[in-house]
């Protein structure tokens, strides 16, 4: 438990890769649109090892292609959820009459939701889930007008590991917002729907200017999930390295193929040369540290059953699917000395993941790694704007 514990200590150093990148910054009025969205998030940033760009090249020239291979398997494409369960919180205003909003299968699952249906889901998240009191408020909050900076010498002051929550929850945030900017309906007549990236949605959520310099510690916090799923899958890699495991369909050579395939993800993974070392860390007082692992769990549990109040069906699926990936890779990292401990054959009882856990892991990181990918798109469409 203490070691597992320490990977959010260890937090504190790839945190920082949420901190200023190093360089000087131009008036805001001679930067380019590409300069105020990324110039926080380029070259080494602060006390961390990991550089933004090798992070790039790692996914987006040697991870993606596989890992979206894998994902179009039909082991991956199985999630069951129940999308009709009835928002706990609220009246549930359902969307899903929509034609956009429907889950047809194996279709692209962009769903364009947004507005202030959307701002209420995440407000909800935030307020009742990060461990924030209600006096604190979040920048770009309609409450919380100039007070950006007690916001943000709240959230320095908490403990590492409530620190490292809200940053998940943020980095999955603007995950979620990379998509929609990326995959937005541009134009829907009866002749046809042309889908595409939305360069003015992506600044509206990510420009420093007007974001109020709040989008570039959005993009920080994405490539900070980033890391840590990164690192769980780096971990997981024993679970699926025994014999017993196997990715079963029914069709025993596509089994085999894409069991390989997912071992020689997992060790490309392996070999990324920047992990960061969470055993390297202090792990703290061990009653302690077991209270805060419950806490992140009934917390992801409430964050599930937020999901439920989403009206749009697709946006309800991939919601639940990703906040139950970044569970399963907390788990992981909770789960370190188990891994270690398994028997090379027959059943591991004290260390298990259930397909379900596995189809999300692997689908949630995908999401992430597309995002990723797509920041480069977004970072080449925006040289030229000003």
């Amino acid at each position: 438990m203490g070691r597992g514990w320490g990977f959010l200590l260890g937090l504190l150093g790839a945190a920082w890769l949420l901190g200023a990148g190093r360089g000087g910054r131009q008036p805001p009025e001679t930067e380019t649109a590409a300069q105020r969205c990324f110039c926080q998030v380029s070259g080494y940033l602060d006390d961390c090892t990991c550089d933004v760009e090798t992070i790039d090249k790692f996914n987006n020239y040697r991870l993606f292609p596989r890992l979206q291979r894998l994902l179009e398997s039909d082991y991956f494409r199985y999630y069951k959820v129940n999308l009709k369960k009835p928002c706990p919180f609220w009246n549930d205003i359902n969307q899903c009459g929509r034609r956009d909003c429907a889950v047809k299968p194996c279709q692209s699952r962009y769903t364009g939701y947004k507005g202030p249906d959307a701002w209420k889901i995440w407000n909800v998240i935030y307020e009742e889930n990060c461990f924030k009191p209600q006096t604190i408020k979040r920048p770009l909050n309609p409450l919380a007008s100039g007070q950006e900076n007690t916001f943000y010498s709240w959230l320095e002051g908490l403990c590492v590991e409530k620190r490292a929550f809200y940053r998940l929850i943020s980095g999955l945030h603007a995950s979620i917002n990379v998509h929609l900017s990326a995959r937005y309906l541009l134009q829907d007549t009866w002749l046809e729907k042309k889908w595409g990236h939305n360069i003015t949605e992506f600044q509206q959520r990510f420009d420093a200017v007007l974001t109020e310099g709040e989008g570039p510690r959005r993009l920080k916090n994405l490539y900070f999930l980033y890391l840590i799923e990164l690192r769980a899958l780096s971990k997981v890699l024993p679970f699926f390295e025994r014999p017993d495991f196997q990715l079963f369909t029914g069709n025993k050579i596509q089994d085999a193929e894409n069991k390989m395939l997912l071992l020689e993800i997992l060790h490309e993974i392996k070999s990324f040369p920047l992990h960061f070392d969470e055993n390297s860390f202090f792990a703290g007082d061990k009653k302690e540290a077991y209270k805060l692992k419950e806490d992140f769990r009934l917390h992801f549990r409430n964050i599930s059953r937020i999901m439920d109040c989403v009206g749009c069906f697709k946006c309800r699926l991939w919601g639940k699917l990703q906040t139950q990936g970044l569970g399963t890779a907390l788990k992981i990292l909770f789960s370190e000395k188990l891994i270690a401990n398994m028997p090379e054959s027959g059943p591991s009882y004290e260390f298990h993941l259930t397909r379900q856990e596995i189809v999300s892991l692997f689908n949630a990181f995908g999401r992430i790694s597309t995002s990723v990918r797509e920041l480069e798109n977004f970072r080449n469409l925006l040289q030229n704007i000003h």
